[in-house]
């Protein structure tokens, strides 16, 4: 069995996810085709509703090629046109997620799996109004792509008071939402982030819906875009990528090291059995500086995170503000292949600030190399969140050396 350092699978795994290697920045931005090459490796952006900075599917992009235009990744997902087919099309992958267009037979088994829903909360509401479900799916069927707000409006259907502190959804969104679950309707736009449901036969173009691809085979494609994606992974990392059970991922790792897909490595440090894909390039360094989403697919399973970097991170935003430690919304930042702080970030579009509320050096690093690599990060963000300064806040020991990059600010 080939045996690797923990700095070779690193830099393994940061190419696979394209942050290897600087980007370059130019007055225009990174090209379509670099934010379509992005996506292409990452294979699949979480959706998340905080929108404290940006939403978390434009944050991996921007980190992986600069500033860019997000209506190009708006017309991939939610746009559908002779002259612009649609590319990519929202479903539970890893959570909420875009996927390719073409991936969606890969998780036919799991739209059965959720024939009911993904909670259970239908079940109940249609027991006390059994004609719900078709009565939602004909104002679709006859008035096209509708948010739930919408289809409420088309049925008469009394609005709800507020319900708890997080949620307010009404029995018409927890119907949608089931029968988004099952495959039923897909998301064919949103609009102000609300979705807007259509019929999947519509959404998804004909040849693709028409593929049948058995459970076993589809979790072994997708172990395999795991594997393609992490570069080098353990086998609950490559099951964490799609959320698969531990049941299938075996099978299916095991399937592929049979086929020679996967080779079997020993990774010093890590403690437990790793894969390789055999496609995988292993650079001689990692070079490059990158601000990473907290819902970034090179950081969002926080045990691989530590194994590999050796940094402990838990998103803090459900966490009362007294008791968090780094702040609400904090972004890992990526020096050279290592996690070197942690960037508490905000945008105020009113006051068009990008906010920078804490900043912290990770271990004993020297805080002043780490401002002079992340300040022009941060000023291109800024850039491209079309913001016209950087404010620092007060917390933390690596705000002080920002603040002495007075251009910046």
């Amino acid at each position: 069995m080939r045996e690797m350092s923990a700095a070779m699978a690193r830099r393994t795994a940061l190419a696979a996810q394209g942050l290897a290697s600087p980007h370059s920045v130019t007055e225009q931005g990174a090209s379509s085709r670099a934010v379509h090459a992005a996506i292409d490796r990452t294979k699949l952006l979480q959706i998340d509703s905080v929108s404290v900075l940006v939403r978390a599917h434009y944050a991996p992009i921007f980190s992986r090629v600069g500033k860019y235009d997000r209506a190009v990744l708006d017309r991939a997902a939610w746009t559908d046109t002779a002259r612009r087919p649609r590319k990519m099309v929202e479903y539970w992958a890893h959570e909420a997620a875009l996927i390719p267009v073409e991936d969606w037979p890969l998780m036919r088994w799991r739209t059965e799996l959720y024939e009911h829903g993904r909670w259970g909360g239908a079940k109940s509401i249609l027991e006390r109004n059994p004609t719900l479900t078709d009565d939602v799916l004909d104002v679709i069927a006859d008035g096209g792509p509708a948010s739930a707000g919408e289809i409420e409006r088309a049925l008469e259907v009394e609005q709800p008071g507020r319900k708890g502190l997080w949620w307010d959804r009404s029995e018409v969104k927890v119907v949608c939402e089931q029968l988004f679950a099952a495959g039923v309707v897909s998301v064919a736009t949103r609009v102000g982030f609300v979705r807007h449901y259509d019929l999947t036969e519509r959404v998804i173009p004909a040849e693709v819906l028409a593929q049948k691809v058995s459970e076993p085979d589809a979790v072994r494609s997708l172990i395999r875009r795991s594997a393609v994606a992490l570069g080098i992974a353990t086998e609950p990392d490559l099951r964490d990528y799609y959320r698969l059970s531990q049941k299938q991922a075996k099978r299916a790792v095991a399937e592929l090291v049979e086929e020679g897909a996967l080779e079997p490595v020993e990774v010093r440090g890590w403690g437990v059995p790793a894969y390789l894909h055999t496609d995988a390039r292993i650079p001689r360094m990692a070079r490059g500086a990158a601000l990473l989403c907290p819902f970034d697919p090179m950081i969002f399973f926080r045990p691989r995170v530590e194994r590999i970097f050796d940094f402990h991170y838990r998103i803090e935003i459900y966490t009362p503000q007294p008791k968090r430690i780094h702040g609400y919304y904090v972004f890992p930042f990526l020096l050279d292949g290592e996690l070197v702080a942690r960037v508490d970030l905000k945008q105020d579009r009113v006051r068009s600030e990008l906010q920078v509320l804490g900043a912290f050096v990770e271990g004993d690093r020297d805080a002043a190399i780490i401002a002079q690599a992340l300040s022009p990060v941060l000023r291109e963000m800024a850039d491209w969140l079309e913001l016209e300064t950087v404010v620092p806040g007060e917390r933390g020991d690596l705000i002080p050396a920002l603040v002495s990059m007075g251009e910046l600010f």
